[in-house]
This record gives structure tokens, sequence and C-alpha cells, in this order.
């Protein structure tokens, strides 16, 4: 069992900051957060595109090189949308193809999640669990967390969402992710049927303990930091349009972004 796999401890949850650019992910990682996710919201925003659309692979693929150069000790795990391909043996060379190390066949990233989910429609669940199976032949050292989009698109069927994950599970994955406001009951369920460890978002009603106390194994931030980001940026210019000085407090400073922004290893 590899080092990511070792992280995930049902009742002891580690929280999973996602990046959206080599800074982002060196602050994160110097914030003592031992493995970097990336969020495809933000990857999605920053070339103009629709999130879940098939459409970040290059950008994503951008990203996790530039990370593992500028981050080569730090585990990372990015967002593979569906795997960006409808047949599982595409899948699996469309992730060997955007996400191999230049150096060698193996892969920029420790993990990864895969969706049984695009453009906003949850496929049949055979779909998914074809493509976990494929990708864990062909990488069985990968964490493959396999997220399930039931209540993520508004269908909150908790059966379901215990059938797919038991397909996916004997597909040969190593996590569960359920996205969404989930309520504590529902989780404690999931988990209790899991025999996997479980993956949920930060929670808006929800501490890291009263998830952990629910058996969670993951905490992921989703797009939650891009998104604090842009509204911070986005108060901050109402401030100025609003002929108030600069508020520059608890603001990093241009040196510090500069020296975090280069793909270059700092070590």
């Amino acid at each position: 069992m590899n080092a990511f796999h070792q992280l995930h401890r049902p009742g002891e949850p580690f929280v999973l900051p996602c990046a959206w650019d080599v800074a982002s992910g060196r602050l994160f990682a110097e914030a003592g957060h031992p493995a970097i996710g990336t969020t495809s919201l933000g990857v999605a925003a920053g070339i103009g595109a629709a999130d879940e659309d098939r459409a970040t692979l290059t950008a994503t693929a951008d990203l996790v090189g530039n990370m593992r150069r500028a981050l080569p000790e730090t585990l990372l795990t990015c967002d593979f949308e569906d795997g960006y391909g409808d047949d599982p043996v595409a899948v699996v060379e469309i992730l060997r193809g955007s996400l191999s190390n230049r150096q060698d066949d193996t892969l920029a990233v420790n993990g990864i999640n895969i969706e049984d989910s695009a453009r906003g429609r949850l496929a049949a669940p055979e779909a998914l669990a074809g493509k976990v199976r494929a990708i864990k032949d062909a990488f069985p050292d990968l964490f493959v967390n396999a997220r399930i989009d039931t209540y993520w698109t508004g269908e909150d069927n908790l059966g379901d969402t215990l059938e797919r994950m038991r397909r996916y599970a004997d597909s040969g994955a190593d996590g569960i992710f359920v996205p969404g406001d989930l309520d504590l009951d529902v989780i404690t369920r999931i988990v209790d049927a899991c025999p996997l460890p479980v993956n949920v978002l930060a929670s808006p009603r929800f501490s890291r303990s009263q998830l952990a106390g629910a058996g969670a194994a993951r905490i992921s931030t989703g797009s939650l930091l891009y998104r604090t980001a842009i509204s911070a940026a986005v108060q901050s210019l109402e401030g100025l349009a609003g002929d108030r000085p600069a508020q520059t407090a608890n603001v990093l400073s241009y040196l510090a972004f500069s020296e975090r922004s280069t793909a270059q290893s700092s070590s």
C-alpha cells in the first residue's frame, strides 16, 4: 500500500486542498498538507470552458505536469472528470497519454477522481465500473477514487448510491467519493455499507471532527478554495470602486506569489 493510500483512515480524515495553479498548490503544500488535488471548476474557469464537459483534459494535464515539477515529493491527485471518454480501453490510453511522466511510463499522479456523470447527467453504473476495472488493470498502484454523483446531480437516492458503490468497489476502486451537501446520517450509512474509505466534500454545516465522527476518510475542498479566492478578489475590487484604499492586511505579497509561480522545484 503506497503513501497516498495510507492517508485514507476512516474516522481520521485528512483535508485535501484542491489547487488551480502551481502557486496555489505550492502554498497548500507549504501549509503542511501532504497531498494536493486539483479543482476541475478552477481549471475549466481558467480556460473559459464549462466544468465536467470533457473540455479540460489538456489544461488538467498541463497543471499536473507543472505541479509535479514544482512539488516532486508531494502526493498528487487530480480530477479526471468521467475519463474523457466512453470506452474503458480508450480511457486508459487517455490517462496514459495525458498524465504520464515524461521520463518514464509511470503516472505523474498518485490518484485520480473519476465520476459517473457527464454534462450534469448520471451515466449507467456499469459505464464507470468498466472504466475503473480497466484503469486498475493498467495502473494497479494508482488510487482510483470512484465518484458517485447521485447527490451532486440532485438525485438524492441512497439506495442507488449504495448500489453504485458496490459495483465500483467490486470493480477495484480504492475509494468512494460522494459529493454533495450530505447529512451526517447519510454519510454514516454510506460508510457503514462501504468496504472502502469514503471521501466527502468540505461542508458548510459540519466540521472536520463531525465528519470524522460519521466515518469519513478524506475531506476534499473541491472548488471551495478557488471560489473563496475569487470572492475575496471581487470584494477587494468593490472596495476600490467604492473609493476605499486597497485592503492589503492578510494578503500575501507580490514577491510571495512570484516565488511560487514557477513550475521548477524549489528544493
